[in-house]
């Protein structure tokens, strides 16, 4: 198809305004709804492979979408009563179902490739950490609008009526839905709530877990395969006109599904899978992040060494020495692991997220005295927080809510129900004031026992 075709069939179909409707509609949940994509590390305008990733969420809403677009496009033909005609001219039946696919396939990949640009702008002005890696999850995105379309249109030659564009966009979103309900709990030691094989036939990616995880190259390939079928299946329909020939176009898009499901990793770790380059540390001294946030590291040094400075003229010989941003993926729910030597610390932590100037330091102190247990993925006020409230008044000499906290009541109350332990902790002989910071860092580095009630006198475990 060559620009003046394709220029004519723009002007005469539907596909321009449907491109962008995808792109306004797609534009508007990005940036109108308060959702992770936007105010984490994660954010989709924060690092190339979190934008990637988020763009992909939205193929549960535009991947319907294309496919309903060009079932209206495919009834068009119908529409005008023209298709006896067209079938009886000498052009090969091959080629007008490829001018017909292209254009439409051609709006919406424009579209979402537009909607990549934007983001991409974006990221560039946020992160010094450019890469390709992420290149592949969105020419995924793309060939899956292409199939999609071309499938609308093909199902809808198949099947000309005014109802067939409604139906086959509803089920192309029932189907991402009831894929997205197979996924299960993860495999200890993967990263994030992973999905079965099954999850991976839909183009939407259900979540972005953290910023220095990806998708692997079984997982393109397995979905490149299956979108491939899909595409095949559409065009052939789009060609075919007995019954009979109608019946074999769906053999391609069943072998992908096998070919796909196949290819696909089964093993929960092998889905997302760590990023490698991007988890690299990148070091100032003895504070490090990863290189995905190291843009971030200028800003971490000086609150970083000062921390350590006070955590060594109050731990002695037992205190941190490093201050690095913690790179390990745990599955949801899993339990944190922790390190007496290194402060280990997490950019989306609220006290972190929260943390401004000195704010900072005393978030660091507090997190390299009693680092919280919560488990992974979930969001809990409770002793860890307690402990860490007194431990880093213990090293600072005073006594004030942590960064993140809460509300000015919070953290009212925080302080109401922590000064007590705090001054009974700091009347103490300096002996039994380490001893019982001793006890509150075992029970807290090791995540069995109960930090707070540690640093109260009490037991531990």
């Amino acid at each position: 198809m060559n620009v003046r075709v394709l220029r004519t069939e723009l002007k005469r179909s539907l596909a321009p305004g449907a491109g962008v409707a995808a792109l306004a509609t797609t534009s508007a949940l990005l940036y109108l709804i308060s959702e992770p994509w936007s105010d984490t590390t994660t954010a989709w305008t924060g690092q190339w492979t979190s934008m990637a990733l988020w763009t992909r969420t939205l193929l549960f809403y535009l991947w319907p979408f294309a496919i309903g677009v060009g079932a209206l496009q495919g009834l068009r033909d119908h529409r005008s009563k023209i298709s006896e005609l067209l079938t009886s001219t000498p052009r090969p039946p091959w080629h007008r179902a490829a001018t017909l696919a292209g254009t439409t396939a051609f709006a919406l990949a424009a579209a979402f490739v537009s909607l990549i640009l934007v983001g991409a702008v974006q990221v560039l002005a946020h992160t010094g950490y450019t890469h390709l890696g992420w290149l592949p999850i969105s020419l995924v995105g793309v060939l899956a609008l292409v199939a999609g379309a071309v499938l609308g249109m093909g199902a809808a030659r198949a099947l000309p009526s005014v109802l067939t564009p409604p139906v086959l966009a509803m089920s192309a979103f029932v189907f991402t839905a009831v894929l997205a309900r197979t996924a299960t709990d993860s495999a200890p030691g993967a990263p994030g709530a992973e999905p079965t094989p099954l999850v991976l036939l839909s183009p939407a990616v259900e979540e972005v877990p953290n910023t220095l995880v990806t998708l692997s190259a079984s997982v393109h390939l397995g979905q490149t395969i299956w979108m491939l079928g899909v595409a095949a299946t559409g065009f052939a329909l789009l060609v075919a006109a007995a019954p009979r020939t109608r019946l074999l176009a769906l053999a391609p898009v069943l072998a992908g599904a096998a070919l796909a499901l196949l290819v696909l990793p089964s093993d929960p770790r092998r889905m997302f899978v760590v990023d490698e380059a991007a988890a690299k540390p990148v070091c100032d001294g003895s504070v490090c992040v990863s290189r995905a946030q190291q843009a971030r590291l200028s800003g971490l040094v000086g609150p970083g060494k000062e921390a350590l400075r006070l955590l060594h003229g109050a731990l002695g010989g037992r205190a941190p020495v490093m201050v690095r941003e913690n790179t390990s993926v745990l599955p949801d729910g899993a339990t944190p692991r922790w390190s007496r030597t290194t402060v280990l610390f997490d950019f989306d932590d609220d006290m972190f997220a929260a943390a401004k100037g000195e704010e900072v330091t005393r978030a660091l102190i507090a997190q390299g005295m009693a680092p919280g247990c919560s488990p992974v993925g979930w969001s809990t006020f409770g002793n860890d927080q307690l402990a860490q409230t007194v431990a880093a008044g213990w090293v600072l000499g005073d006594l004030e809510p942590l960064p993140g906290t809460g509300s000015a009541a919070l953290n009212r109350d925080v302080v109401t129900r922590v000064r007590p332990v705090w001054e009974e902790l700091r009347a103490l002989p300096q002996a039994q004031q380490r001893a019982r910071i001793n006890a509150m860092r075992a029970a807290a580095l090791s995540c069995a026992g109960d930090a707070f009630e540690a640093l109260k006198g009490g037991p531990s475990r």
